[in-house]
C-alpha cells in the first residue's frame, strides 16, 4: 500500500541497492526540513556535511532521486535519498495534506502576483534583482537576444565564457568548475533564445565564436564531472539547429567546419561532421571533402584526417567499399575498427561480409587487455540469431580466459544456460578458471579476486566465504559477504565489522568518521541477533572513551543513537 505515495520501501531497496538501503536506515534521525510538495520531495539530511536531497515523482520514469554528496553526484541514488523515502513513507498519513498544503501556498502567491500593478511587480523585480546576481545575468542576458544589435548579444555570451572570475592562477580548479559550468550553460540557452526568435543567422555566428573560445578555454578547466563538455555539446547542438534554420552559405560551412574540427583544441564538443549532411548539401560536401583529402595528404597517418574522411563517407551515403578502405587502412588491436566495418557492411545489407570481419577482428586481437566488448557483443548476437549457442558460449568461455572479469562470467553463465551446459560441467570449469587467477603474482599487491564476486552473484554464500577464508578477499568483499550473511551467521558478520573498525581508529577526517559509524551499526545489528547488546553496549563504550578527543565524530555517533 503506497498510502498516496508512489513508491514504497521496496522501491528505494531496488534503487539503491541493499547496502546503500541499509546505510540508509542509520541517517532517519539525520533528516530535517522536509517538504513534500505536488511532484518533488526536499530535504536536508546531516551526514559529513549537511546534503540537499532531492525526490521526484514521474508517471513514466518512477521515482529519480538528486543529493549533492559526492556519491549522489556522479548519479547514484545514495543512502540519503534512501532516508528521505523512508522518512516521507513513515509520515504518509500526513502526505495528502502536505501536498494540499504546498498546492494552496503556490495558489495563493499567484492571486498575489496577479493582483499587483506594473510597477509593484517591477519594483519588486529590481528589489530581486539587487540580491541576486544570478538572476540579474540571466535577465540581461534575455534582454540582449532580444537586442537588435547583434554586437551586444555577442558580448554578453561570450562574456558568459570567461574563465576569468573562477580561474585561480590561471586555472579553473574543481572547486569552481560547477560554478563556471552554471554560468557557461546560459550561453546555450542564449543561442537557443536567438534561432527561435527569428535571429539564426546571428546565431550561428556567435555559436561559432563561443565554441572556438570554450575550445581554448578547456584545457585550462578541471572538468572532472563532464559538466563543462556538456556545455561544450550543448553549443556544438545549438550551433548545428541555427545552421538548420538559417541555411548558411554551405560552401563557407564546409570552410569553418573542417578546420575546426581538424583541431584537437575542438575536441570537448564533440562535434559530427555526419550530423550537417543536409546543411551542407551537394556543395558544401564536395568542398568539404576537398579539404580533408588535402589534410590527409599533409597528415596521411593523422586520426582525426582519416575519422573526418569516414564521416564524409557516410555522408554521401553512396560507397561502402571506399569507406571500408578508410577504416581497414588503420585496424585498432582490440578489434574495435573491425566492429566499426562489420556494422557498415551489415547496414549495406551486406551481412555474411559483416560477420566475417567480425570474426576476423576476434582472431586478429592483440591487445592485452582482450578484444574490444562490443565486438564481442555484435558477434554472439549474429551467433545467437543463427542458432548457433554452442559458439556463443566458446567464444565467452575465451573470453573469461582472456580477461577474467564478474562481467565475463555473467555473460558466460548467461550463454551457457541458454546452450544447456551450465548446470553440467560449464559452472565448475568457469570457476576453475577463476581459481587458477584468484592468486596475484608473488610480489603484486592484491585487490581481491573476481572469483568470491562470482560466487557473490551466484548466491553461493558459503562457498564464497569459504574463499575468502583461503585469502582471496579484498576488503570490499570481505564487507559486502558480511553484509550478505549477517541474518544468517551474525557471529561471522561481526568478526568482519570488528576487523574492518580497528585500522580505523588511527584515522581521522569526515569520510573515516562516516564508514566507523556504518560498521558499528552493522556490529550493533549482529549482537542483537546474537542476543549480546550488553557485550556491543561495553565495546562501543571503549571505543568511546578511546576515541574521546575526535569531536566531530563523537557528535556523529551521538546522532545515530551510537
Amino acid at each position: 500500500m503506497t498510502l498516496a505515495l508512489g513508491f514504497t520501501e521496496e522501491d528505494l531497496r531496488r534503487l539503491a541497492g541493499a547496502r546503500s538501503f541499509e546505510r540508509g536506515l542509520g541517517y532517519l534521525a539525520a533528516v530535517s526540513r522536509l517538504e513534500i510538495g505536488d511532484g518533488a520531495i526536499t530535504a536536508t539530511v546531516d551526514g559529513t556535511g549537511a546534503y540537499e536531497v532531492e525526490l521526484t515523482e514521474d508517471a513514466d520514469s518512477g521515482l529519480t532521486g538528486w543529493c549533492d554528496c559526492p556519491y549522489g553526484q556522479e548519479g547514484n541514488f545514495c543512502k540519503h535519498c534512501v532516508a528521505v523515502g523512508l522518512t516521507v513513507l513513515r509520515r504518509a498519513d500526513s502526505v495528502p495534506r502536505q501536498r494540499s498544503a504546498a498546492a494552496s501556498r503556490t495558489r495563493v502567491l499567484d492571486g498575489w502576483l496577479e493582483s499587483r500593478s506594473r510597477e509593484e511587480l517591477l519594483a519588486l523585480v529590481r528589489e530581486q534583482l539587487s540580491d541576486d546576481r544570478g538572476l540579474r545575468r540571466r535577465l540581461e542576458l534575455r534582454a540582449a537576444a532580444a537586442s537588435t544589435d547583434s554586437g551586444i548579444v555577442r558580448e554578453r555570451v561570450l562574456s558568459l565564457l570567461d574563465t576569468r572570475p573562477f580561474a585561480r592562477y590561471g586555472y579553473v580548479e574543481y572547486a569552481d568548475a560547477r560554478a563556471y559550468g552554471r554560468q557557461a550553460a546560459e550561453a546555450v540557452t542564449a543561442l537557443r533564445a536567438l534561432t527561435a526568435s527569428g535571429r539564426s543567422a546571428v546565431a550561428v555566428e556567435v555559436a561559432r565564436e563561443a565554441l572556438q573560445v570554450l575550445g581554448r578555454a578547456y584545457e585550462e578547466i578541471d572538468d572532472s564531472d563532464g559538466l563543462i563538455g556538456g556545455v561544450a555539446s550543448g553549443l556544438a547542438e545549438a550551433h548545428l539547429e541555427a545552421c538548420r534554420t538559417a541555411r548558411p552559405d554551405p560552401v563557407e560551412t564546409a570552410e569553418w567546419l573542417v578546420p575546426y574540427l581538424l583541431d584537437e583544441v575542438n575536441d570537448a564538443a564533440d562535434i559530427d561532421l555526419f550530423d550537417y549532411r543536409k546543411v551542407l548539401g551537394g556543395p558544401g560536401l564536395a568542398r568539404a571533402r576537398a579539404l580533408v583529402i588535402a589534410a590527409r595528404r599533409a597528415n596521411p597517418k593523422g586520426w582525426a584526417e582519416k575519422h573526418l574522411m569516414a564521416r564524409l563517407l557516410k555522408a554521401a551515403g553512396d560507397d561502402v567499399d571506399a569507406l571500408v578502405e578508410v577504416h581497414a587502412s588503420d585496424l585498432a588491436p582490440n578489434g574495435h575498427t573491425h566492429l566499426v566495418i562489420a556494422r557498415e557492411l551489415e547496414a549495406a545489407g551486406r551481412s555474411g561480409e559483416a560477420l566475417e570481419w567480425a570474426e576476423r577482428g576476434l582472431r586478429e586481437n592483440v591487445s592485452e587487455w582482450g578484444p574490444d566488448s562490443d565486438l564481442v557483443a555484435f558477434l554472439c548476437e549474429r551467433y545467437q540469431r543463427a542458432g548457433r549457442l554452442a559458439d556463443v558460449t566458446a567464444v565467452r568461455r575465451d573470453l573469461l580466459h582472456t580477461r577474467p572479469s564478474l562481467a565475463a562470467y555473467r555473460d558466460l553463465r548467461t550463454a551457457a544456460r541458454a546452450a544447456g551446459t551450465w548446470d553440467g560441467t560449464g559452472r565448475a570449469d568457469a570457476l576453475a578458471v577463476l581459481r587458477a587467477v584468484a592468486q596475484p603474482p608473488k610480489g603484486r599487491r592484491y585487490d581481491g579476486s573476481v572469483l568470491v564476486d562470482a560466487l557473490l552473484d551466484d548466491d553461493d554464500l558459503q562457498a564464497a566465504w569459504q574463499a575468502a577464508t583461503d585469502g582471496h578477499a579484498d576488503q570490499r568483499q570481505w564487507l559486502a559477504l558480511a553484509d550478505r550473511i549477517r541474518d544468517r551467521q551474525p557471529a561471522d558478520a561481526l568478526t568482519v565489522y570488528l576487523r574492518s573498525i580497528e585500522p580505523l581508529r588511527k584515522q581521522t577526517g569526515d569520510g573515516t568518521y562516516e564508514r566507523l559509524t556504518e560498521l558499528l551499526l552493522s556490529a550493533r545489528a549482529c549482537h542483537r541477533a546474537l542476543g549480546s547488546e550488553t557485550e556491543f553496549a561495553t565495546y562501543l563504550a571503549a571505543l568511546r572513551a578511546d576515541q574521546k578527543r575526535k569531536r566531530k565524530l563523537m557528535a556523529v555517533l551521538d546522532q545515530h543513537g551510537l
